[in-house]
């Protein structure tokens, strides 16, 4: 299916819309501006008891808030608990003391958010809620909101909505890390000019890999399953990979931590389950280049055994590249920036190998963009 042909449908055209959707949200929630500082204020009162944090969400949302855990732990110091939203309203009330609740959602009245949101309201805990519609029922019900800047999402796989929850998350940690005293003003808008930078590298990127998966999707859409590997913050962005697969293409498909590989899943690999593995490193940072280090033992073990790699790396590296069947290049940026760009292509390959098989990603079976009965 060529670039021309994928277009014509919703899910390609909101993937290359995200330069533009995460440059509106960041400008909005970034360090830096007072418009910002006046947009997180409420928060201060919300979390001011609050020694922990619960996420709860479903889907692609609760990936988000996979990532959020690290992303605010590293830089908040504030330990993250992430709920499924359709377990967490049956959780004894006596789990965590007095935490505060972050619900996630696209749309705002996901059935089971929304039912764990009104208990955490019952239990009387102070909640946020980050969602792309600042009308949607969690928006009005939490004690503050933080709507999301994505536009109209018409395909149901969320593309365009997930990475604006990412950057939003990610604001909120640097908020977080200012409000507790981790982090001086300085840092904090260092930190924010650095995801600033995000969307244009993003447009940058985006051609490239738009092209190189049409090349790749041939080889993989008769593969039985696909594993997507990460560690740390990009284990979630494999679930999320793989979710994407799974919604999108009908594939089956897996995202585990990869150090977890070789404790049951490595029976399952066989040449018709190829791997996405995920490899940035940030040079900068040493335990980033330690869990690179790993990673990259692992697809060596692995190709040498046979298996095809599709490897996500930073630009640079050549050692993933000769260690792989394909490898994409991110632009270099920080650890736990990264997952905004390493998604993307996750998407691109979900959407190409799901146009090979015939299928409308807009419209896949089963699914609605929005659960609204649980």
């Amino acid at each position: 299916m060529s670039l021309f042909a994928a277009s014509s449908y919703a899910m390609s055209r909101e993937i290359f819309e995200q330069p533009e959707a995460l440059a509106r949200t960041i400008e909005q929630y970034a360090p830096g501006s007072d418009h910002a500082a006046e947009i997180f204020a409420p928060l201060a009162a919300t979390f001011a008891r609050s020694q922990r944090l619960v996420i709860s969400a479903s889907g692609s949302s609760r990936h988000a808030g996979l990532a959020a855990e690290i992303i605010i732990e590293d830089l908040a110091g504030i330990p993250v608990d992430v709920e499924y939203a359709s377990e967490y309203t049956y959780r004894s009330t006596h789990a965590l003391v007095d935490p505060g609740v972050l619900v996630i959602s696209q749309s705002g009245e996901t059935a089971d958010t929304l039912a764990a949101l009104r208990e955490a309201t019952a239990r009387g805990l102070s909640t946020v809620a980050i969602t792309n519609n600042p009308s949607s029922s969690m928006a009005i019900e939490a004690t503050a909101s933080l709507p999301t800047l994505a536009g109209a999402e018409e395909a149901i796989p969320a593309t365009k909505s997930f990475t604006t929850q990412l950057a939003v998350l990610y604001s909120l940690a640097l908020y977080l890390a200012r409000f507790r005293g981790r982090m001086t003003l300085g840092a904090a808008e260092a930190h924010g000019a650095r995801l600033k930078d995000i969307p244009r590298l993003l447009e940058r990127a985006l051609p490239a890999w738009a092209e190189a998966l049409e090349d790749v999707a041939p080889a993989l859409e008769c593969s039985t399953t696909i594993f997507y590997l990460g560690r740390g913050v990009h284990y979630a962005m494999a679930r999320e990979g793989a979710l994407k697969l799974k919604e999108s293409a009908y594939m089956n498909a897996d995202g585990y931590p990869a150090g977890e590989l070789k404790h049951g899943p490595s029976a399952l690999i066989s040449d018709e389950t190829p791997l996405v593995i995920l490899a940035p490193r940030d040079s900068s940072d040493p335990d980033s280049m330690l869990r690179y280090a790993k990673v990259l033992q692992l697809t060596r073990e692995l190709r040498e055994r046979g298996r095809r790699i599709l490897a996500i790396a930073t630009e640079g590296d050549s050692e993933m590249q000769k260690s792989s069947d394909w490898c994409l290049y991110l632009p270099a940026t920080t650890e736990l920036l990264a997952p905004l760009l390493e998604v993307v292509p996750l998407q691109l390959l979900a959407l190409h190998l799901a146009l090979r098989r015939g299928i409308n990603v807009d419209q896949p079976r089963n699914l609605v963009k929005s659960v609204v009965a649980e």
